[in-house]
This record gives C-alpha cells, sequence and structure tokens, in this order.
C-alpha cells in the first residue's frame, strides 16, 4: 500500500436481523480515538454504507460513537448502534446489562438482553401538518412526493413529524398494497426534509404479513444520501408512540417490521419498548439482534 494511505478496518455487521436473516448492514469502526472527523467522514464514504459507527473511547460513558452517512455526520443512528453493541457483545466485551453510549447530541442508555441491544431514545414530541406553515411545506407535498393519492392514506390517521432524537415524516398508508407500490420522488423527499429538517419519510401499514408484528414499513432518506433502508431503528421509536398516541394502540411492547418491500428485500425487525408515566410516554428503548456479515479494509489518505 502507498506510504500515504492507511488501512481501516471495518466490521460490515447487519442490525436488526429478522431470524438470523436480513437486516441493515452498517459499518463499525473500533478504536476510532485516531480519526478526525473529517477522516471518518471519508473512511464512512469509503465503506459506502448507509451509516457508519466509530468507536472511541468516553470519559463519561461505556462508549463514544460517532455516525457518518456517505455524506454527512448523523446524531444517531439505530441500527449501526445495534450493530455496535451486538457485535461487542458477541466478542465478549459486554456482558448483559446495561451501559451507554456517548454522542455529539448526548449520553444515551443502551441495555444488552439475550444477546440483543436495546437503545434509548427520548420522549415524543408531534408536528402535524399545520404546525408546517412557516416552513412552506402542506399534506399534499409530502403525498406529491410519494406519488399518493389521498384516498390511499389510512383514515383518520394525520401525517406527522415525530421527534425523540432524530425528526421523520410519519405517514400511515391503507394497506400492503399501497406500501409495496409506492413510488417515491427522491428530489421532493429531500426538498421536505430540508424545510422540515428531518431524516426522511417513514411510511407505514398496519396490515402486515406476521401475527406478532404491528406494523409494516419503507423507510427514504435520499437527503442523506439514503433512497430506501431496511432497518431504521431511530424511525421505529417515532412510529411506536405514534401507534399508541395516536393510533391508540394500547400497549407498551411493539414489533415493527422493515425492509420486506426493497428490491431486493432484507427483512428486519425492530422491538420497541414504551416506558410510561399515567398514560403519557416519557422514552423507549428500541432494540434487536445483531449479526457480523463481513470484514473489510477501506484506504484512508493521511493528512
Amino acid at each position: 500500500m502507498n506510504a500515504n494511505h492507511q488501512k481501516v478496518d471495518v466490521k460490515v455487521v447487519n442490525g436488526f436481523v429478522a431470524e438470523g436473516h436480513g437486516g441493515n448492514p452498517a459499518g463499525v469502526v473500533l478504536n476510532a480515538d485516531r480519526y478526525s472527523a473529517q477522516q471518518m467522514q471519508a473512511i464512512a464514504k469509503g465503506v459506502g454504507l448507509s451509516e457508519t459507527a466509530f468507536v472511541s473511547t468516553s470519559q463519561t460513558e461505556g462508549f463514544k460513537l460517532d455516525f457518518f452517512t456517505p455524506n454527512r455526520r448523523i446524531a444517531h443512528c439505530g441500527h449501526a448502534t445495534i450493530a455496535t453493541f451486538s457485535y461487542l457483545a458477541a466478542q465478549g466485551v459486554l456482558g448483559e446489562g446495561e451501559t451507554s453510549k456517548e454522542t455529539v447530541d448526548g449520553p444515551r442508555k443502551v441495555v444488552i438482553k439475550e444477546g440483543a441491544a436495546y437503545m434509548e431514545q427520548l420522549a415524543p414530541r408531534y408536528a402535524f401538518s399545520s404546525d408546517w406553515t412557516e416552513q412552506g411545506v402542506a399534506q399534499k407535498d409530502v403525498l406529491e412526493a410519494l406519488n399518493l393519492s389521498a384516498d390511499k392514506l389510512a383514515q383518520g390517521l394525520p401525517i406527522a413529524v415525530v421527534n425523540t432524537g432524530n425528526r421523520f415524516v410519519i405517514v400511515a398508508v391503507n394497506g400492503a398494497q399501497t406500501l409495496a407500490h409506492l413510488a417515491p420522488d427522491f428530489a421532493k423527499i429531500t426538498a421536505i426534509s430540508d424545510k422540515l429538517d428531518v431524516i426522511g419519510f417513514y411510511v407505514f401499514t398496519t396490515e402486515t404479513r406476521q401475527h406478532t408484528a404491528d406494523a409494516t414499513t419503507r423507510m427514504f432518506a435520499p437527503r442523506f444520501a439514503i433512497e430506501e433502508e431496511s432497518a431504521t431503528g431511530m424511525a421505529a421509536g417515532p412510529l411506536a408512540c405514534y401507534l399508541h398516541d395516536v393510533v391508540n394502540m394500547n400497549k407498551q411492547v411493539f414489533e415493527i417490521r422493515q425492509g420486506e418491500y426493497m428490491l431486493p428485500a432484507s427483512p428486519s425487525v425492530i422491538h420497541v419498548e414504551l416506558s410510561l408515566n399515567a398514560g403519557k410516554i416519557t422514552s423507549l428503548m428500541a432494540g434487536g439482534h445483531g449479526k457480523l456479515m463481513e470484514e473489510r479494509t477501506v484506504s484512508l489518505v493521511r493528512d
């Protein structure tokens, strides 16, 4: 290798695998204290996955995690968190029980339970279409971005921006066929995502293939160079809150399926557990299993 290049070892770990298969691949780079933010961005671009997690030492938490898409830093990433902590647990670095991650947006609790990793998210905040007027976005704009007619929405379930640490547009459609045949306009989704300052669109239906599942979803985030993603833990949390507060599902534990309608399909399962106080969500944990799929190297140009 050229003396001006450094070899970086990257674990590719699928987060939120379903019965040991599918899931969403994330890059995991250990011992990342040596890298600057600019170098992390270059590595993430070289890895080319939707997100790469960089694991460093923390003075206050179990680990420090920095997340990068191929084109920018992101405050949190669900599947990369699950991938990282599941891998650390599988390697014996972590045991069962509670640990934590330090991020650019503050600390978050992480729990290892029966080999699965669960991450903390915040109590939800909602903004419905009537709240978006200052941003110049209306419900019809979201429908146009998804090439949906209004009659394809689930009756009585409004489109909302939901924030539990990251912001997503949550859209309820009227069935699996509608979800499967979405034809997203990525330029329009990007423009709306910029105006509303969201990660992307999380479109769901409560019509599912598995009797255990509460919703099946698709996630589009072209603003972050992700046209479609097979598992999004930071979006499943907001959706579980929406299912509880808006759909009025009277339960605390939810199973969210994602990736079934991608081409090619990559089925994923995300579990969300809500913490309630007098019926109000105070926090939540979203989690699942991770699986090491491959190891690769990326060449980094030395500064």
